[in-house]
């Protein structure tokens, strides 16, 4: 009879972890999706608007055949192979990045990252809601008076999907994914014909001018927040297989497209703005509403993310709180003026957002040999100094060293965990968690 109540009691807390996502705890072998799941969630994800708008910049600034074509490739490379050992990390936990760095910076250490993680999120959130209201004010020559009213509906409205949860984010990528690629192929194809070929193509000149390692920060920045927090799904892989290959479609090949979509555009008509690469091309209304599609499937898991990170902060289950303030945060920021502020945003985040996955990564790979205590056995100490020290040194070496920062940040940040762990080891100081029964 104990047992039956036991047992009942354990799955009445899945039931509610399982209405949340488990934003506290492992997500069950159970709950665990499939390849094709993972992966189209993934896609909807890097499937988004702002990423052409970095794209188009790139379009203005470099020729096509071999700097345009060699940069988006490397860049994207860079990024897909980041984002898949962080996927594999979390299929091998079953654990988020906000909860993996309670193993990397600490318990109160960690809610750093997830301030960093979080604040980045709404940021992004703040851009798309802006986005989709100016676009729909420009394409359907509206007065700019509809700006901000349509800023609070969409603000609010794109949170539903995430306020459902996984499946909700799932149900429109399956939906949204194939959309865009149709606006996608139809854009450039309309290109190609204005442009004279590839003839054509080849001949366009640049500008403006850029740097290779600023173009490759711009690539590396579009998502690399959101890359290093791709954990919240890769967590409900099956296997690494899903894990690793589902974040190489998505962010090697889907924002790749996303980025060569945009920078073909930008290259053909010299405009970086991607609206307005469309009303040239007179793809107005299927603009509109692909467009909007896209935008809705990148909204919805950056308020997740930001859910999410919200709860380990305060520590709490209650993610669908978090999602609906969220939006209410990101639609204040979207009528402030965050469309403006999108180069600016992207820099900074491809500099001080890689560290933390450097971290993350030193602390699975090295300190814990891929195996992690479970996260309701351990007792945490309140900071992690080896992963603080780290991702400070990572974050600095990535804000001032020459290259390219965001691959700087993650490389330096992995190896000073390690020398500050050993030096920790070296001097007697104990940087370990307290795993109980076993003090």
């Amino acid at each position: 009879m104990e047992n039956e109540e036991i047992l009942k009691k354990s799955q009445k807390e899945i039931s509610v972890e399982g209405t949340e996502d488990f934003p506290l705890v492992e997500v069950p072998e159970s709950e665990r999706k499939g390849f094709w799941s993972i992966s189209v969630v993934l896609l909807g994800f890097t499937f988004f608007t702002a990423t052409m708008w970095a794209g188009g910049n790139l379009g203005v600034s470099f020729k096509f055949w071999p700097d345009l074509i060699l940069l988006i490739t490397l860049g994207n490379f860079l990024l897909g192979a980041y984002v898949a050992v962080l996927g594999y990390i979390a299929y091998k936990t079953g654990l988020s990045t906000v909860l993996l760095g309670r193993y990397s910076f600490g318990d109160w250490g960690s809610k750093w990252p997830d301030f960093v993680l979080g604040f980045t999120q709404i940021g992004w959130y703040a851009w798309g809601t802006a986005t989709i209201a100016i676009l729909l004010t420009k394409l359907l020559n509206l007065p700019q008076g509809w700006n901000i009213p349509l800023m609070i509906v969409f603000g609010f409205a794109f949170s539903w999907t995430a306020y459902v949860g996984y499946r909700g984010l799932e149900w429109l990528s399956r939906f949204s994914v194939p959309l865009m690629t149709i606006l996608i192929v139809w854009s450039m194809t309309i290109a190609t014909k204005d442009a004279g070929g590839l003839a054509g193509i080849l001949g366009i000149e640049p500008t403006k001018n850029m740097t290779i390692a600023g173009a490759i920060t711009i690539i590396f920045g579009t998502f690399v927040s959101g890359g290093t927090q791709s954990t919240n799904w890769t967590r409900f892989s099956k296997t690494a297989f899903s894990a690793i290959f589902g974040s190489l479609i998505a962010f090697f090949i889907g924002n790749g497209l996303m980025i060569f979509a945009g920078a073909y555009g930008g290259l053909v008509y010299q405009e970086p703005d991607i609206v307005n690469v469309l009303v040239k091309q007179g793809l107005i209304f299927w603009g509109i509403v692909m467009l909007f599609l896209n935008i809705w499937t990148t909204q919805d898991n950056t308020i997740y993310n930001f859910s999410v990170a919200g709860c380990n902060f305060f520590r709490t289950e209650k993610r669908r709180y978090f999602t609906v303030g969220g939006a209410a945060i990101g639609t204040i920021l979207a009528i402030l003026g965050m469309y403006n502020w999108l180069i600016p945003w992207l820099v900074l985040l491809g500099t001080f957002i890689p560290p933390i996955g450097g971290v993350i990564m030193a602390d699975f790979f090295y300190k814990h040999k891929m195996r992690y205590p479970k996260i309701t056995k351990i007792k945490f100490q309140k900071f992690n100094w080896a992963g603080i020290l780290g991702y400070v040194a990572g974050a600095l070496i990535a804000k001032y060293s020459p290259g390219v920062p965001p691959l700087n940040g993650i490389i330096g940040a992995f190896v000073f965990y390690v020398i500050f762990d050993l030096l920790f080891k070296l001097f007697r100081i104990n940087n370990d968690h307290v795993v109980e029964g076993e003090e």
